[in-house]
């Protein structure tokens, strides 16, 4: 089982060596980089520069917001750089954000993500060959490449290309296209997986790779288990009043619930939103127990549906210890 955590957003480039250190130590085995305030490559490269056994993973760059190319030229770079330890996470966002936030054209965005894919590797095997770039598709046409601008073969693989989603058409084309998936963490639940995400990616030809990212409440404590209740209840309150983040509550049983949190997000009246989500909504959606009680919990729910986890980094350092000790024994009971 791939261990996964995921570097904080808002990481200030002077501690990304500091924290991507700790990670290792943690005994994780892939750090996934985001873009949300940060340049994912800037990020990306300081992670592999300040480890060693690191898998970095971008998770998700935002494809629509560049050309092919250039995504093509910052991953090769990584990829060198890293000695093959660098994967490429793509994904397209929302319309909001392309258009608005960074005023690129929105079309059909499952078709044009699979022309972004198609288009990077055809620019990696250029990169490698050598031959003439001639890549035609929906969405994106490459036909020149002078050797000037070529930066040459690299002495390991092309990048993996990994891609994310929730609907079931970006699922199966996942499923069509990509060497793994990273599940969203309101479609990580044991039985959003096996009935609903799974089948999806099924659907595109084949079952890739895939990293589940549950939210978990844990500590090394019966104490901190509890203290860590409202923090995310607040924040799986907040994601599932979207309406396309809501398949959990329906395939458990909760749909009303989702509906009144969406009617509740569109009337502005966020600070009650926490409460809609009760302690028996909580426990069906959230793996709750000690650091120790984690390794068989996790083993049981998600041995046979995903080949990666993601999880926190504890908050409080003084608990780094028993958390390695929980990450070797859930690597141990795969």
């Amino acid at each position: 089982m791939e261990l996964v955590t995921s570097l904080p957003a808002d990481t200030p480039l002077r501690q990304v060596a500091e924290r991507v250190r700790r990670i290792e130590e943690l005994g994780f085995d892939t750090v996934h980089v985001s873009e949300t305030v940060r340049d994912p490559f800037g990020v990306a490269a300081l992670a592999v520069e300040h480890s060693s056994t690191l898998t970095v993973r971008t998770s998700m760059v935002v494809a629509f917001a560049r050309s092919p190319m250039l995504t093509a030229l910052a991953a090769w770079d990584l990829a060198d750089f890293s000695g093959g330890r660098f994967q490429l996470g793509l994904a397209t966002q929302v319309r909001g954000n392309i258009v608005g936030r960074y005023s690129m054209p929105w079309t059909d965005p499952v078709a044009q993500l699979r022309d972004y894919v198609g288009a990077v590797r055809a620019i990696f095997e250029a990169f490698r060959s050598g031959s003439a770039l001639d890549y035609e598709g929906t969405h994106y046409t490459f036909n020149r490449l002078q050797p000037y601008f070529n930066p040459g073969p690299i002495d390991v693989p092309a990048p993996e290309i990994w891609t994310g989603g929730v609907n079931p058409r970006m699922c199966a084309l996942a499923g069509d296209v990509a060497d793994g998936f990273v599940a969203h963490p309101t479609s990580s639940h044991p039985k959003v997986l096996a009935e609903r995400i799974i089948p999806a990616l099924e659907s595109g030809g084949r079952k890739p790779r895939i990293v589940a990212v549950p939210k978990v409440i844990t500590g090394r404590g019966a104490t901190a288990v509890a203290a860590a209740r409202e923090p995310v209840r607040q924040e799986l309150a907040f994601l599932y009043s979207t309406p396309a983040y809501r398949v959990a509550l329906d395939v458990l049983g909760f749909s009303e619930v989702g509906e009144k949190l969406t009617s509740m997000a569109r009337s502005g009246d966020w600070a009650d939103l926490a409460a809609v989500l009760t302690d028996d909504v909580l426990d069906d959606l959230v793996i709750q127990c000690t650091y120790a009680e984690l390794p068989a919990l996790l083993t049981a729910k998600y041995g046979d549906l995903c080949d990666g986890l993601a999880l926190a980094v504890p908050a409080d350092p003084a608990d780094d210890e028993d958390f390695r000790k929980m990450c070797l024994e859930l690597r141990s009971s795969q």
